[in-house]
């Protein structure tokens, strides 16, 4: 579970082809921009000086690069690796250094800054601070990537150990920016006057540059994830800011001032952007997910709810005649004169119903786990006079008028004769409950078997009830559909299942001049004529 959880973060998911043609494209319209720049000569051209740039710039690169910290940091919380945990650390370092960079700017709070007295070597110190301090931790990262699990942070808690770096980053930049107020006498001299800057600064902006070179090498020589491929191009944006605003003139205000303010803001927003961006995707996924495991649940209700109206559907008409027949067993022993023999008669036909019943949940498990059938040779007309006489009772009781049609002597099928007896008696016991929902009328069952052109069989049930509305005739075999007051609407849609289970069909249509017509086809292959037997 714990590898599959880091799958999902950001440094070990590995980049698609996608994302990386699209990290490629962004760095080569960096550098395209910054050599079309350094090309003409325009990053010496002096731009007019708008102070309300720089604070909009800083509160920007805060917010950015502490919300990247804040979703580095959960990540670790997942995986609790050293790396990742020194990569968001990073990025706090970023966003908290720019605070003390505001502070000490020339012209945003006060006109020489409100660190010391000459706060203008504070301000590039400080910017020294951030754009060497982010580079060596990329390094560390990039170093401590591969590491085994044995070497990741298992016996601490994920916020004891943001929350000590977190203090430990604010401590340091706190101390670094107190020294340099306190000892900015002895600094060497970052500036010429507000805006030029000295031949020192050339040697600094070259070894900030070689950091970021050194980071991307050992990115590119230890990429394995997607934030390896994209801290790539930060530090490739870091290295450009660095180069277009310092060589060959360096100076505040200028286009090339301006560029390299452009590239630290765009740097401190891509990780940013991509964490983003896969974090909506990780969400879209996991509702995907959650809607697929609905459904699969609601599937499973609905099978559950289906195998439960199954059973009690077959199962109703067997327990019905065994709770008749042991009535009619004890009145014949309850008489003043018992007549055992026909009591006897009576249990008989119960341990017949009984194993019919047992027949019946046997067939019903085949069904639904598709377990091989047993099939044997069957006359399609015996079948049908077995099947009438189950329901003799129900027939005459209702005064129900019965005409059988056989084209055909000794039709013979292949099938279960339980499962194939079932489809029977559940299409005449509808007709049946059909006939008498109508109430007064004709009451007149049709069973008609017959050879059909192609050398198949079809067995046909009509009835003169109320028939079938011309809107229920497509989902009248889907499950738990049904149009009866208290049907369970699994009869029709398990009698299609048999029908089909021995590679034939069942369809419903109208009677004429009322009522309805089920019929069962089955294939030639399933039955033989009187000849072939």
């Amino acid at each position: 579970m714990a590898s599959r959880e880091g799958d999902l973060v950001l440094s070990n998911l590995p980049p698609s082809r996608t994302q990386q043609k699209l990290a490629l494209s962004v760095a080569l319209v960096i550098v395209l921009a910054a050599f079309l720049i350094s090309a003409t000569g325009e990053q010496q051209v002096r731009l007019a000086a708008i102070d309300a740039l720089v604070p909009l710039y800083g509160m920007a690169m805060f917010a950015s690069d502490s919300i990247t910290a804040v979703l580095l940091f959960t990540q670790f919380s997942i995986v609790r690796s050293r790396a990742l945990l020194v990569i968001s650390s990073g990025y706090v370092w970023t966003a908290l250094v720019v605070i003390p960079w505001l502070l000490s700017f020339p012209g945003v709070f006060a006109p020489r800054g409100l660190l010391g007295g000459s706060s203008s070597e504070i301000t590039v110190w400080l910017y020294t601070l951030w754009h060497a301090g982010f580079p060596v931790f990329v390094i560390v990262y990039a170093l401590l990537k591969d590491a085994e699990p044995a070497m990741r942070l298992r016996r601490f808690s994920a916020g004891s150990a943001i929350l000590s770096c977190i203090i430990v980053t604010a401590a340091s930049i706190s101390a670094a920016t107190y020294l340099l107020i306190a000892l900015q006498p002895y600094l060497p001299s970052f500036m010429i006057d507000a805006v030029m800057f000295s031949g020192l600064w050339y040697y600094t902006a070259a070894i900030i540059a070689l950091l970021s070179a050194l980071a991307i090498i050992l990115l590119w020589v230890r990429r394995k994830s997607l934030l390896d491929l994209w801290l790539m191009v930060v530090m490739l944006v870091f290295l450009t800011e660095v180069l277009i605003s310092s060589f060959p003139v360096s100076a505040r205000f200028t286009l090339g001032w301006y560029a390299g303010r452009t590239c630290s803001l765009l740097s401190g927003s891509l990780i940013l952007f991509v964490l983003l961006y896969e974090i909506t995707i990780v969400y879209a996924r996991l509702i995907g997910a959650v809607r697929a495991q609905s459904r699969e649940r609601g599937a499973r209700l609905i099978t559950g709810d289906a195998v439960a109206a199954t059973i009690a559907h077959e199962i109703k008409q067997p327990l019905a005649a065994i709770i008749t027949r042991a009535e009619t067993g004890l009145r014949w022993l309850d008489r003043t004169t018992p007549e055992p023999d026909k009591a006897k008669e009576q249990f008989k036909e119960i341990v017949a119903d009984g194993r019919r019943a047992g027949a019946v949940m046997e067939g019903i498990r085949a069904n639904f786990k598709k377990d091989a059938q047993i099939r044997t040779w069957l006359d399609i007309n015996m079948l049908i006079e077995e099947t009438l006489t189950l329901v003799h009772s129900d027939l005459q009781q209702q005064r129900i008028l019965v005409r059988i049609e056989s084209r055909g002597e000794l039709l013979q099928i292949m099938g279960d004769r339980i499962q194939l007896q079932q489809v029977l008696l559940n299409l005449i016991t509808n007709a049946i409950e059909a006939m008498i929902a109508v109430g007064e009328g004709p009451r007149i069952l049709g069973v008609r078997s017959e050879l059909n052109e192609d050398g198949g069989v079809a067995v046909s049930v009509s009835d003169t009830g109320k028939g079938i509305e011309p809107q229920d005739i497509d989902q009248i075999f889907n499950p738990l559909f049904t149009t009866k007051p208290e049907g369970m609407g699994m009869g029709l849609s398990i009698c299609r299942s048999i029908v089909e289970s021995h590679d034939g069909n069942l369809l419903a249509f109208p009677n004429s001049p009322q009522g309805a017509v089920f019929q069962i086809v089955l294939r030639p292959s399933m039955t033989t004529s009187p000849a072939s037997a």
